[in-house]
C-alpha cells in the first residue's frame, strides 16, 4: 500500500490480520459492528447504519480516513466551488474533508442534532452569506425571503431537503427573486443600477442624462412619474417611447400662438419666468430699460397675462412696486414716497441711506451712534420695520443699566449727564461732581478707584453697580476691625448732628492715624514718655501672626511691671505682690527717681550723706542669677560697713 513499506514478512502478517478482521465481522457482526464503529449515526442518515455503509462516509485508507459529505450534499458542494453562501465563507479549504465535520459531528445518537445555530436567529450574522442586509433589508425577517415560493426551480431539485420551509438554501441574491419588476424586464435584472435598499421610488441610481434627453434647469426636480406616467392594470409607468422634441410636446403655449419662434428661443430649462430675450429683441431701445436686477425679472411679473402689446406704467417705482413696504413712513420725505431716493435698481439693500442723509434727519448719527448698524436701531420686521422711532431720551433705545437709580432729581434718567456719544464707558462723571453728590470725596477717598466702592449688585435681578447707598459710614463699606468693642463711641453723635463713627478715632487720610482717639478718657491715660509709644506696644494681638482685628483693647496692663522688665532684681518687690515703680518713678522720667529717701527709708542721709552719689553706697553686682543690678537691699547701716578704720589711723 502507499505511504507503508512493507517486506514479505510484514506483507504476511497484514494479509493475517485482515483476514482474521474479516471473519470476525461474518462471525460476529453485531460485535464487530460495535467496536468498528464509534456511535450510532443520527435521524438522517439512519439508512447508512451497519458496517457494510462505512464507505458510503468514508474513504478508507491508511492513516486519517476521508470524509465523502460532499458526493451527497453535492447543493453545498457546489456553492462550495461557486464561493457563494454561508459555507463558502465559513469553510477555509474546501478541499479538507474533514472541515465539515467541524460543525456537523456524526456518531452521536439517533437524535443528536447536525445542524444547529451558536446564536439565535435575528442575531445572526448575514454579512457571512456574502449577502449583506442593507437598508429596508435589514428589517425584515428571515422567513419572508427564506419561503419555498421564492426558491428558483433551477435551486430546488439539487436541495436535497424534501421540505422546503426548512432550508435556507435557494436564494439568489437579485432583486425579481423576491420582488416583482414593475418594467416588466425592459430594463435589464440589475435593479439596483438606479434603486437602493433605502427607498425604492427615489431611483437615484439613475442617469438620465446618459438618456436621449438630459434633465437640466427645473426639469431635474419634476418627479419621474410626472413624465413617466402608468397604465395597464398594473400601474406599469412608461418609460420608453415618450415625445419630447418639442416643450409644446408637455407644455401649452401661455401666449397662444403669439409668437412664430420657438419656446427655447425666449426661456430656458432654469425657469420659465428667466427670459432669454432673442437676438431680435432690445429692451434697452424701449422707454424702460432693463437694468440691474430689473434684468433678471421675468417677462410676465410685468407683462401680466402674457400680453406684452399692453403699455405699463414706469415713471416711478411705486407704479410696480405695491404695496408701500414702508407703509408710508416716508410721506413727508422731501422726496416723497419714491424709492429711488433711498435704494438703487442694483439692489434693494442695502439701501443708500447712510450717515451722511441721517445728519439730515432729525436725529444725526454722533460718536458710536454712527458706528452702529440700522438693524440694531430699525428692527428688521418685514414690512412692519419701523423708521420713525422715538429718539428723545437715551432710554427709548437703551436699557437702564443702572435699574432706576437716576431716575429721581437731579438727573431723571438723562445719561448725557455722565455718558457721551463717544463711548459708554468711561463715564464723564468727574471727582468735581462727585463733590456734589452726597458723599463728597476726601483724604485717601480721592485715590480709591471707582469700582472698589460702586462694585455689582443685584438689582431688579440683574447684577448692575450700585450707586446709592442707604448708609454712608465707614462701617457700610469697611470691615470693623474691632467686632464692635468701640460701638458706644463710634454712635455718639457729633456737633453736626451725626454719628462720630470710625472717624471718633480715625481720619480719612490713613486708618493707622488714631490721632482723634482721647486716651484721657480711658483708666489709663497716656502722661510722660507714654504719648510717645506706638498703641501696638502695648495692645498687642493675641496670636503671633494676628492683625488688628485680634487685638484686645479693653484688656491692656495697666501695671508698669506688665509692660517693663523690672531693673531691680525684685529688690523692692512686696511678698506675692509685683514691684511698684510708680512709688519711686514717674512717667516723664525714670531717672532720677522721686525715692525720698528720709522717708521711704530707714537710713537717714542726713549731713554730708547729702552729697554722696547714690552709686557710691548702691553698687552694680551680679547677684540676681546671671543679671548685674544696682545693690539697695539689704545696703549697710554701720559706718564701718563703708568707711575703713586704716582712715583714722594716722590721728
Amino acid at each position: 500500500m502507499p505511504g507503508i513499506p512493507f517486506n514479505r514478512e510484514g506483507l504476511r502478517i497484514t494479509s493475517c490480520r485482515l483476514l482474521a478482521a474479516s471473519v470476525l465481522v461474518l462471525l460476529f457482526p453485531a460485535v464487530s459492528a460495535a467496536q468498528l464503529s464509534p456511535g450510532p449515526l443520527s435521524r438522517a442518515h439512519q439508512s447508512l447504519n451497519g458496517v457494510t455503509q462505512c464507505t458510503s462516509c468514508h474513504t478508507l485508507r491508511i492513516g486519517s480516513a476521508e470524509l465523502k459529505c460532499q458526493d451527497c450534499h453535492t447543493e453545498i458542494a457546489q456553492r462550495l466551488g461557486q464561493k457563494r453562501g454561508l459555507h463558502a465563507t465559513l469553510v477555509k479549504n474546501p478541499s479538507d474533508s474533514k472541515e465539515c465535520a467541524s460543525c456537523h459531528s456524526e456518531h452521536n445518537g439517533v437524535d443528536f442534532n447536525l445542524i444547529h445555530w451558536e446564536v439565535p436567529l435575528d442575531k445572526f450574522d448575514h454579512r457571512q452569506t456574502g449577502y449583506t442586509l442593507e437598508g429596508k433589508h435589514a428589517g425584515v425577517s428571515c422567513e419572508k425571503c427564506h419561503a419555498p415560493a421564492h426558491i428558483r426551480p433551477a435551486e430546488r431539485s439539487s436541495i436535497k431537503v424534501r421540505d422546503l420551509t426548512k432550508t435556507w438554501l435557494g436564494l439568489t441574491p437579485d432583486c425579481v427573486t423576491c420582488h416583482q419588476d414593475p418594467h416588466a424586464g425592459r430594463l435589464g435584472p440589475a435593479c439596483t443600477q438606479c434603486h437602493n435598499f433605502s427607498d425604492w421610488k427615489a431611483a437615484s441610481g439613475f442617469d438620465h442624462s446618459k438618456t436621449r434627453y438630459p434633465l437640466t434647469g427645473l426639469h431635474a426636480q419634476v418627479a419621474c412619474e410626472k413624465c413617466h406616467t402608468t397604465s395597464g392594470p398594473q400601474g406599469t409607468a412608461k418609460l420608453t417611447g415618450l415625445a419630447f422634441g418639442s416643450c409644446k410636446d408637455c407644455h401649452q403655449d401661455p401666449h397662444r400662438g403669439s409668437f412664430p419662434q420657438t419656446c427655447e428661443s425666449c426661456h430656458t430649462t432654469s425657469g420659465w419666468r428667466s427670459v432669454r430675450m432673442p437676438a431680435s429683441f432690445d429692451h434697452s431701445k424701449t422707454d424702460f430699460p432693463l437694468l440691474g436686477k430689473h434684468a433678471a425679472v421675468g417677462c410676465a411679473e410685468c407683462h401680466t397675462g402674457s400680453d406684452f402689446k399692453k403699455p405699463l406704467a414706469h415713471a416711478e417705482c411705486m407704479d410696480c412696486h405695491k404695496p408701500d413696504p414702508h407703509r408710508g413712513q416716508f410721506r413727508e420725505h422731501a422726496g416723497g414716497v419714491e424709492c429711488a431716493s433711498c435704494h438703487t435698481v442694483e439692489t434693494f439693500k442695502p439701501s443708500t441711506f447712510g450717515v451722511k442723509e441721517h445728519d439730515a434727519s432729525p436725529y444725526p448719527l454722533l460718536g458710536k451712534h454712527a458706528d452702529v448698524a440700522c438693524a440694531e436701531c430699525h428692527t428688521p420686521a418685514g414690512a412692519a420695520t419701523k423708521y420713525k422711532i422715538a429718539f428723545g431720551r437715551c432710554l427709548d433705545c437703551h436699557t437702564d443699566d443702572h435699574r432706576g437709580q437716576f431716575v429721581a432729581a437731579p438727573y431723571l434718567n438723562r445719561c448725557e449727564s455722565c455718558h457721551g456719544f463717544e463711548g459708554y464707558r468711561p463715564a464723564k462723571f468727574s471727582l468735581a461732581d462727585h463733590q456734589k453728590a452726597r458723599f463728597t470725596l476726601e483724604g485717601a477717598h480721592l485715590a480709591v478707584p471707582c469700582m472698589d466702592c460702586h462694585r455689582a449688585t443685584v438689582l431688579a435681578g440683574v447684577s448692575t453697580a450700585k450707586f446709592h447707598f442707604a448708609e454712608q459710614t465707614c462701617t457700610a463699606c469697611h470691615n470693623d476691625p474691632h467686632g464692635g468693642k468701640f460701638q458706644a463711641t463710634m454712635d455718639r453723635v457729633r456737633a453736626d448732628g451725626t454719628r462720630a463713627g470710625c472717624q471718633a478715632c480715625h481720619n480719612l487720610q490713613t486708618w493707622r492715624d488714631a490721632g482723634g482717639f482721647d486716651h484721657s478718657t480711658t483708666e489709663f491715660p497716656l502722661t510722660g514718655a507714654h504719648r510717645s509709644v506706638a498703641c501696638s506696644s502695648c495692645h498687642l494681638p493675641s496670636s503671633a501672626a494676628g492683625g488688628s482685628r485680634e487685638v484686645s483693647f479693653r484688656s491692656a496692663p495697666t501695671i508698669c511691671a506688665e509692660c517693663h522688665q523690672d531693673p531691680h532684681g525684685g529688690q523692692f518687690a512686696a511678698t506675692g505682690a509685683q514691684t511698684a515703680c510708680a512709688s519711686c518713678h514717674i512717667t516723664t522720667r525714670w531717672i532720677p527717681s522721686t525715692f525720698d529717701h528720709e522717708k521711704n527709708s530707714t537710713f537717714s542721709l542726713a549731713g554730708a550723706h547729702q552729697s554722696v552719689p547714690c552709686a557710691s553706697c548702691h553698687e552694680l553686682r551680679r547677684d540676681v542669677g546671671s543679671k548685674s543690678v544696682l545693690f539697695y537691699k539689704p545696703t549697710p547701716k554701720a559706718c564701718a560697713d563703708c568707711h575703713a578704720d586704716q582712715r583714722f589711723a594716722s590721728r
